[in-house]
């Protein structure tokens, strides 16, 4: 019997850390029956600045820590502000939470955000921690947004490369007989943000104007690209600081624009070297990353083929991942699988998410 489509509000923190997205979607978790609203709440400067912190603190840390405690609840609540501006009931909220630490090798990955918190404040059950159950069971814990994707481009010509460029950068393969092949394929906007920090004090490179004005350094660019992460083959995933000491070093003494120019080189050439069985007829690029002109524009000089923002095909790139989330909550309400061993390395389809209620009312 098929089950009733429900309404979910997913919501996504990524490794950019500039703020929360959620979007609205009514889905039985196979098929999406309807799109909703979708909104971003940007972070103020202070939380930004103490979870960026937290990413160098993370190894260290234990879960009671008191500024781990506070930075969530503050995390927590601006996430339950974003569900009210969507302006929608739902049925089930799809909580991320913000990743601090990745490392899968340790079967270790932590999102923060308090859950239960937040189930409170907005009165509807809440599916979180989507990750754990992946890593504890073999798997890399991420990418999470292939089986979303192959839903949202099941009438779309294969083989389909779909690029997701936020903190890290990861892809979605889609072959014409159903396959489905992800990892992360290299840095993202994450590099690039740090040192717009530095040099711009801004969060991040608006529309990649400054990498645009650099040269790229071809052979530190070689360099970075030699790294031993890109041998590996796929399924295989990263955390936003993998490659920080590699990144200090391989751009040291260059002009701030041309370690900018380089950086998106690096993000494009790790995602055209990333190891897929067929050559795509088309790259969709979702996530910050599609604003960048110069990551784009390295794509477009590497790929054969069409390269283009997911607004291309109708999909709505910044809401991507948040919708993503609201569809994998109903999936582990149901039982579905949240990764495949081609995903994620897991050795089966397997399923995963936890589920806070709402305090009981009378």
């Amino acid at each position: 019997m098929p089950h009733k489509p429900l309404r979910a509000i997913g919501l996504m923190s990524g490794t950019s850390l500039d703020g929360v997205d959620a979007a609205w979607l009514e889905t039985d978790g196979l098929t999406i029956t309807r799109f909703g609203p979708a909104v971003t709440l940007l972070y103020q400067d202070d939380l930004r600045a103490d979870l960026r912190r937290m990413l160098d603190l993370a190894p260290r840390l234990t879960p009671d820590d008191p500024f781990l405690q506070t930075v969530e609840d503050r995390l927590t609540r601006d996430h339950a502000i974003a569900v009210s501006m969507t302006g929608r009931a739902a049925d089930l909220i799809g909580f991320h939470g913000q990743t601090i630490l990745h490392a899968p090798q340790q079967r270790r990955t932590w999102q923060i955000g308090n859950a239960p918190l937040l189930a409170r404040i907005t009165r509807i059950p809440v599916v979180h921690d989507f990750r754990s159950n992946d890593v504890v069971h073999g798997g890399e814990g991420a990418p999470l947004v292939p089986l979303f994707h192959a839903a949202l481009a099941a009438a779309l010509p294969k083989p389909l490369l779909i690029v997701n460029i936020g903190g890290v950068a990861n892809i979605t393969w889609l072959g014409a007989g159903g396959e489905i092949i992800a990892l992360d394929s290299g840095p993202g906007n994450g590099p690039l943000d740090d040192l717009a920090q530095r040099h711009l004090g801004a969060a991040f490179d608006e529309n990649g104007a400054f990498a645009a004005s650099g040269t790229v350094d071809e052979a530190r660019l070689r360099t970075l690209l030699a790294d031993p992460f890109f041998a590996r083959p796929a399924p295989k995933s990263l955390d936003r600081l993998s490659f920080q000491t590699l990144i200090s070093r391989a751009t040291g003494g260059l002009a701030p624009p041309d370690a900018a120019a380089t950086l998106a080189a690096f993000t494009a050439a790790a995602i055209k070297a990333a190891p897929v069985p067929a050559p795509p007829v088309r790259v969709l690029v979702t996530g910050g990353g599609r604003h960048n002109r110069a990551i784009m524009a390295e794509l477009a000089r590497r790929f054969p083929v069409p390269v283009q923002p997911v607004e291309a095909v109708g999909w709505n790139g910044d809401a991507l991942e948040a919708q993503c989330f609201a569809y994998l909550a109903v999936r582990s309400r149901r039982g579905l699988a949240l990764s495949l061993p081609t995903t994620t390395g897991v050795p089966t389809p397997l399923s995963g998410g936890r589920l806070a209620l709402p305090p009981l009312t009378s």
